[in-house]
């Protein structure tokens, strides 16, 4: 035996969407791009290059500042986290009025390069204009020699 679930309408209240309604009326893949949206704007978008020299991270982070990065390199692993917590608070006494709101934001995302490429001395970060820029500079390759034909004597 099949079910189908069939969309109804609210007679008694028309003015107050049910549940239901709204819970029909989407698409599957609607539920999980919307129910999801949250995590997508506290993950950072990366951009990742590479060039003979380097490689190189950008991570779209608006409305933050330096101190609330925390960049570790471990294992030919950059990981890129970050923790941020406001709170804002407002009082009118004569008013009797009272708010206060607080917002913890977090992330945390790893990067793996190729083994034994990356010269950890040398990595560089830089954050400015709501980018946060990570410069892995390459390991100098020791420069190989031309081959050479020996003739024996």
């Amino acid at each position: 035996m099949t079910m189908t679930l069939v969309k109804r309408t609210n007679d008694l209240f028309p003015r107050i969407p049910s549940f239901f309604d709204d819970f029909l009326g989407r698409d599957l893949t609607d539920w999980f791009n919307t129910g999801l949206s949250y995590r997508e704007n506290s993950f950072p978008a990366a951009n990742i290059k590479e060039t003979d020299k380097e490689f190189t991270v950008e991570l779209a982070a608006p409305g933050m500042s330096k101190k609330d990065f925390n960049i570790e390199f471990e294992n030919d692993v950059l990981t890129v986290s970050s923790e941020k917590k406001n709170e804002f608070e407002d009082k009118d006494e004569t008013n009797n009025y009272y708010r206060k709101e607080f917002n913890y934001q977090s992330f945390k995302r790893s990067f793996r390069v190729p083994e034994n490429m990356v010269n950890v001395e040398k990595i560089q970060a830089n954050y400015a204009d709501g980018v946060l820029l990570v410069q892995l500079p390459k390991l100098e390759e020791k420069a190989t020699k031309p081959m050479r034909q020996i003739k024996i004597s």
